[in-house]
């Protein structure tokens, strides 16, 4: 597999709508981003998505919910570690499942506005801003999936170009092709894996909000900033 476009529902991701095809070997939308071209193959969706948004898949297209996801983030060291919001989800289920060399996000930089349109269709809920145990550092899940793609030789780039909470580098949509992962120190990573096994906040249901006694927040913090840290590029 090539290059995946993983795509959001920011204001700005309506861009894509124009965008040529031909980058991109597979479109993965999340939730109602399907909406935004109809070329997608895949719609990924959580069990509460409303069913009067869910979208119809036709020929060449799956819709993946969590029975797809759960397992994928799952192999992933789980929700407690990788964050639990569906851009983060949905990348890691893309990195499972399809095995791109590049996966390429466009309208998941979890940037909201206090006031005024806030998703491409108009308003909506700020998941990934909401108090939630496993998002207290969006910069560090991101930093954490990028280098766990880069093990897997999958470039994690940001095709936007406005503010974002997601660390991986910028790319332009004409450039995609040409993306690479950076190279990253492995003692950092090995570091924050260890630390990720020896605390053991895995949750194989999913439902980690249903285990919350479990898990620290220092904890959490202090391998969140691991994380930030083994998403240092290595330099000449």
């Amino acid at each position: 597999m090539g290059v995946v476009l993983l795509l959001g529902s920011a204001p700005m991701a309506a861009e894509a709508t124009g965008w040529p095809r031909a980058p991109f070997d597979q479109i993965a939308a999340i939730n109602n981003a399907w909406r935004i071209r109809p070329d997608w193959t895949h719609a990924i969706y959580p069990w509460d998505f409303p069913p009067d948004r869910h979208p119809v898949a036709g020929p060449g297209q799956s819709l993946v919910t969590e029975d797809d996801f759960v397992p994928a983030q799952n192999a992933f060291g789980g929700f407690v570690y990788a964050g639990a919001t569906m851009a983060f989800t949905a990348g890691y289920w893309v990195l499972h499942a399809l095995r791109p060399k590049v996966i390429a996000v466009f309208g998941c930089d979890m940037q909201y506005p206090a006031t005024g349109q806030t998703h491409f269709y108009g308003t909506g809920s700020p998941d990934p801003l909401r108090a939630d145990i496993t998002l207290r550092s969006l910069a560090a899940k991101s930093a954490r999936l990028m280098v766990l793609a880069a093990h897997q030789g999958c470039a994690m780039v940001n095709l936007s170009t406005g503010p974002s909470r997601l660390v991986f580098p910028r790319c332009a949509p004409d450039q995609v092709g040409l993306a690479q992962p950076h190279a990253f120190p492995e003692g950092p990573s090995a570091k924050a894996l260890t630390r990720e096994a020896e605390l053991a906040y895995t949750t194989p249901s999913g439902r980690y909000w249903e285990e919350l006694h479990r898990f620290d927040p220092d904890q959490i913090d202090r391998l969140d900033a691991l994380w930030l840290e083994a998403g240092q590029p290595m330099t000449a």
